[in-house]
């Protein structure tokens, strides 16, 4: 009963509320002016010129805080070296900026999305060659061989397809078939041979062991002894 004498006291106040704004929005007929005739042969684009009768372009209050900027530079423009900027060409400058802000804001998330992944990727690569410092060490120094034959007994048969990889471009090397350089990637030895055999035999042990050895692939006895026949038929070649 309280809840229904709360609404009909509500509806009877909105009622009466809005019966005096009709009474008081009746405008009274005024039936002491006198209309006057206006000469409008008069040109008004000529009367009616300059910044303050340009609708289309925002100024003070309507506008945010980077078209203030750029309207408070053009005014310093105008003032200081006597530059006069139309207003379309700052409204363009802005939409311009704009634009650089969402390509920057973009960049910025993608930087920051795969960023992890890239850091994730480099700290893989750097601890899987600790066992071998190439960045010191050149690849003709090392002995591949005894390091390949570790792996072989521990039945680390992903570590052996490195090896064997390693192996064949410490052979490339000393026979002066590439010019080997710890930076260097398989794609710069790729261009480097010159013999269509070897080249042919090294674009397949490369993607071998990109496969197995950077994909992270487990390999068996089985996979390994097939996998190695490839390196040993490139190596006969060298």
């Amino acid at each position: 009963m309280k809840y229904i004498i709360l609404i009909i006291s509500f509806l009877l106040t909105t009622l009466v509320t809005f019966a005096q704004g009709t009474n008081d929005s009746i405008v009274k007929i005024d039936s002491s002016s006198v209309l006057t005739v206006r000469n409008n042969h008069e040109d008004l684009s000529k009367k009616y010129t300059g910044d303050e009768f340009n609708y289309t372009f925002k100024t003070g209050e309507s506008q945010n805080l980077l078209a203030r900027f750029i309207n408070w530079s053009g005014q310093g423009l105008n003032s200081i070296f006597g530059i006069t900027i139309s207003p379309q060409l700052l409204e363009l400058i802005e939409y311009f900026i704009y634009f650089l802000l969402i390509i920057l804001v973009i960049y910025l998330v993608v930087k920051l999305l795969i960023n992890e992944n890239f850091n994730s990727l480099f700290q893989k690569k750097a601890s899987i060659i600790n066992d071998i410092n190439l960045t010191e060490e050149h690849i003709e120094g090392i002995d591949i061989n005894n390091l390949l034959s570790t792996a072989i007994e521990q039945k680390d048969y992903r570590l052996a397809i490195r090896y064997q990889f390693l192996l064949t471009l410490q052979k490339l090397s000393k026979g002066d078939i590439i010019e080997w350089h710890f930076d260097k990637t398989n794609s710069d030895y790729f261009t480097e041979i010159e013999q269509p055999e070897i080249k042919k035999g090294f674009k397949k042990i490369a993607y071998l062991y990109d496969y197995i050895w950077y994909g992270e692939q487990t390999i068996d006895d089985t996979k390994y002894t097939k996998s190695v026949l490839d390196f040993e038929s490139i190596n006969k070649q060298i």
